[in-house]
């Protein structure tokens, strides 16, 4: 089960629809909290969406100018439900990095920590999660429209991450089962998504590559490099 908390201040309503479908992928969000100052008026947005998706509106009132009570009240519950032990990990909804601290101590608890938000997101959030998904990755996955307009990273920067990943894991042969090649990858880039190549998966993307070639072995997907002469 997954705990999933949302901070309103830092994610816009209109794209918690397809945030939810994307986390209904990783497990079951059966704790969702949406955090903000609701009294204040400038989240009528977020509160309509609220209702409608059944996510659960957390107060988090600020009393003095200039500290981000979302921030706190977030942490605090956070570490609430983290020492209920009922959740085996956590969704962590923002692109600010104040929650980087959050992401290691749920982690150091022993759970896994799922982060989603933009690519400003700062490097030390996406680090500290197990796995951090693009906001717009998802989006361009959904709309066509959005796909096209986005920007895509080469593909060819993907050949040393795999390269990095085969280096790592220790075996005999040639011949690596692709799926560890992508716990591999992800274990050092906790942001690395095929979407962020235009691929929907990562054989997809593997098999655009000359540098590899692939083959299937029953169920799972080889691949190997390709020495040149």
């Amino acid at each position: 089960m997954l705990a999933v908390l949302i901070d309103a201040d830092n994610i816009a309503a209109s794209v918690i629809g397809a945030i939810l479908e994307e986390i209904n992928k990783l497990g079951e969000p059966a704790l969702r909290r949406v955090y903000g100052d609701w009294s204040s008026g400038g989240l009528k947005k977020w509160s309509d969406s609220a209702r409608e998706l059944g996510i659960v509106e957390h107060q988090t009132a600020a009393n003095t100018r200039n500290k981000n009570a979302t921030d706190i009240g977030m942490v605090i519950d956070a570490m609430d439900i983290l020492h209920t032990g009922r959740f085996d990990g956590f969704v962590l909804v923002s692109s600010d990095s104040d929650f980087t601290a959050l992401a290691n101590r749920i982690r150091e608890n022993g759970r896994t920590v799922y982060g989603i938000g933009e690519k400003k997101t700062p490097a030390s959030l996406r680090k500290a999660c197990n796995q951090f998904i693009y906001v717009e990755n998802i989006l361009a996955e959904q709309d066509t429209d959005a796909q096209k307009a986005a920007s895509l990273e080469p593909i060819t920067k993907v050949v040393p991450l795999i390269l990095k990943a085969m280096r790592k894991i220790e075996q005999e042969g040639d011949w690596y089962t692709l799926s560890r090649i992508g716990s591999a990858i992800r274990a050092d880039n906790p942001d690395f998504d095929p979407r962020s190549y235009g691929k929907t998966k990562l054989s997809d993307l593997v098999k655009t590559l000359n540098e590899f070639e692939t083959k299937k072995n029953g169920t799972h997907l080889l691949v190997r490099r390709v020495v040149k002469d």
